[in-house]
């Protein structure tokens, strides 16, 4: 992983992964091989945690903070598919195939991210059958994701794509450690919807006003998750 520092010590390290639900499905000896091989690092806000086209040495997570996953062209242009936050795991598609990494991995919030290596992950995709059942489960989330991004990219207005950037956000699949408070900023939500922050800005009034959301400074409270998740789909 590069741009990261502060390794956290292997007391720390077994907290962070018992806070994973699918650390704790595992069989005894198999947390212990996680925790003998893992690691965790703190993330400076605009740190690259992995470059695209690099090995997938690791299958990544988040247990704070709030990562992009993007391309960045030769000419500085990007596309983001997804933020992942708190309790988000991904990678495990290109972990799984050893292939190189299809982008690149960006934190845009300070982040502490955990590191599973890609042959802990493969020792326990062979072995333990709660761990194989949650990455089927992750690659199919995943997929519907993907979908629905670029979905909303082509189809849906900029409120609408606010709004179901934010809603993604709370896949209780995929990110179940999500709380309704969101410590984001307007930049940052720019960052997953490839829209201006003024833009941004626009959106999330127009959500306000609705009664959907509240804001504050670099933070947004989620009051109506259903109408969040709802929001514009009638555009498609």
């Amino acid at each position: 992983m590069s741009d990261v520092s502060n390794t956290v010590s292997a007391a720390e390290l077994a907290g962070l992964f018992e806070a994973c639900a699918w650390y704790a499905a595992l069989e005894a000896r198999h947390q212990d091989l996680v925790l003998a091989t893992a690691r965790a690092d703190h993330a400076a806000n605009g740190a690259w945690i992995a470059r695209r086209n690099a090995p997938s040495d690791h299958w990544l997570g988040v247990h704070s903070g709030l990562l992009k996953l993007a391309i960045y062209n030769e000419s500085g242009r990007s596309c983001t598919f997804s933020g992942v936050p708190p309790g988000g795991w991904f990678g495990e598609g290109s972990v799984i195939k050893r292939e190189l990494r299809k982008y690149d991995v960006v934190a845009i919030q300070p982040s502490l991210v955990l590191q599973v290596p890609t042959a802990t992950f493969h020792a326990l995709l062979a072995a333990s059958l709660p761990f194989s059942h949650f990455v089927i489960g992750q690659l199919n989330n995943r997929m519907g994701e993907f979908i629905a991004s670029i979905q909303n990219h082509r189809l849906l207005d900029a409120d609408a794509r606010v709004a179901q950037s934010l809603a993604q956000l709370f896949n209780p699949q995929l990110y179940p450690s999500t709380d309704l408070t969101l410590a984001i900023s307007q930049e940052e939500l720019g960052y997953l919807t490839g829209l201006s922050r003024q833009r941004v800005n626009q959106a999330l009034q127009a959500l306000a006003d609705l009664g959907i959301l509240a804001l504050a400074y670099n933070q947004i409270k989620v009051l109506d998750l259903e109408r969040l998740r709802q929001y514009g789909l009638d555009q498609i």
